[in-house]
């Protein structure tokens, strides 16, 4: 049996000299809590880090280790290019499309349902099941990367003909028999839209049920509060500058509580043809990345949802985009066109604390 991986082996934990007495309304004496963080590398291809206040290092090396825990079981279940002993995820289901039903882990069926659900509510602008136009995407983006100079767009006839095997709406999902099946054997899934969201929500409430109360996560950018900051004041996150060339890394800076940032952008994977560049984020229609935004914002508590809205969201029309998210309960959105303008939902300012006034 392959022994399990220690957290410790891949991250590097700091005290920082500063101790806190978490706020209470009661007359209780409450311990003082020290700032700890932790960093590691190889789960869902980013940079995973992890804040937190506790009333020492041990015990917040304990939740980290949960963390690491929970993360890379997901990692495992929702990767869609490795195989796992013992595991049946993402890619086994694509492998045996048009084969068989497979039978999964619960953990994968109930992302598979927010997604259905999600495509939904999105009009068709958030879907899994767009895997055999996404996967040609990802070889000549990758082929291109290794070799710039030899740099091509896919065929439009290929992505058309791709695209007849992303109906969603033919992946079978059994919940008594807990197994998933695509009829369609070119059809594959990609849930690259949910799946770090997903898991990063999921594995944050675990922390929250086993007591952590102040924390912040960040999974390559999705970043999720628990709670506030131990002396009260809440968490400063920063909105990426889509500039790369800019000696201005972030542009705006919100303050969180319990709440997730997710930001898909057009600077975060791309390559270049002929001088101009193609990020990853594949328009269900077009079949073509769409440079109408350099980078769509969502605040929310889910960072599951905040995960989908951010990829539908920025295939969508401004208009239509701005009407989704106002009719979502605790959802705001920021958006910077290609001219580097910005537009913002109706509470989206209402978290940007100092700055908005």
């Amino acid at each position: 049996m392959r022994k399990r991986r220690s957290v410790a082996a891949v991250l590097a934990a700091a005290i920082t000299a500063i101790s806190f007495m978490p706020l209470s309304g009661c007359g209780k004496k409450e311990p003082e809590l020290n700032r700890y963080d932790a960093q590691f590398l190889d789960l869902f291809d980013t940079v995973t880090s992890v804040i937190g206040y506790t009333e020492d290092k041990e015990t917040f090396q304990a939740y980290v280790q949960e963390f690491y825990d929970e993360m890379k079981t997901y990692h495992q279940l929702y990767d869609i290019y490795n195989e796992y002993e013992g595991i049946a995820n993402i890619k086994t289901i694509n492998d045996q499309a048009g084969i068989a039903p497979v039978q999964v882990d619960e953990r994968i069926i109930a992302m598979l349902k927010e997604a259905k659900d999600m495509h939904q509510q999105t009009g068709g602008y958030m879907n899994v099941a767009m895997g055999s136009v996404l996967s040609i995407w990802h070889e000549y983006r990758t082929a291109g990367i290794n070799d710039p100079e030899a740099a091509v767009l896919p065929p439009m006839e290929e992505l058309k003909e791709a695209a007849n095997h992303t109906d969603i709406s033919r992946m079978i999902i059994d919940e008594e028999a807990l197994t998933v099946y695509l009829p369609d054997r070119e059809m594959s899934l990609d849930v690259g839209s949910i799946a770090k969201g997903y898991a990063t929500e999921m594995a944050c409430r675990k922390l929250e049920e086993d007591g952590l109360e102040y924390g912040l996560v960040s999974v390559g950018g999705n970043v999720r509060a628990i709670g506030n900051k131990a002396d009260g004041s809440l968490w400063k996150v920063g909105i990426q500058n889509p500039d790369l060339l800019s000696d201005v890394t972030y542009l705006h800076t919100v303050e969180l509580k319990d709440m997730s940032l997710v930001t898909s952008g057009s600077y975060q994977r791309y390559y270049t043809v002929e001088g101009k560049t193609y990020h990853h984020i594949i328009h269900p229609e077009l079949l073509m990345p769409w440079d109408q935004y350099l980078s769509v914002s969502i605040l929310c508590p889910d960072s599951g949802l905040a995960d989908c809205l951010s990829t539908a969201v920025f295939n969508m029309k401004f208009e239509d985009g701005k009407k989704l998210i106002e009719s979502l309960d605790g959802v705001e959105a920021m958006w910077i066109f290609g001219d580097r303008t910005e537009a913002y939902s109706s509470g989206f300012r209402d978290f940007m604390g100092e700055e908005k006034k």
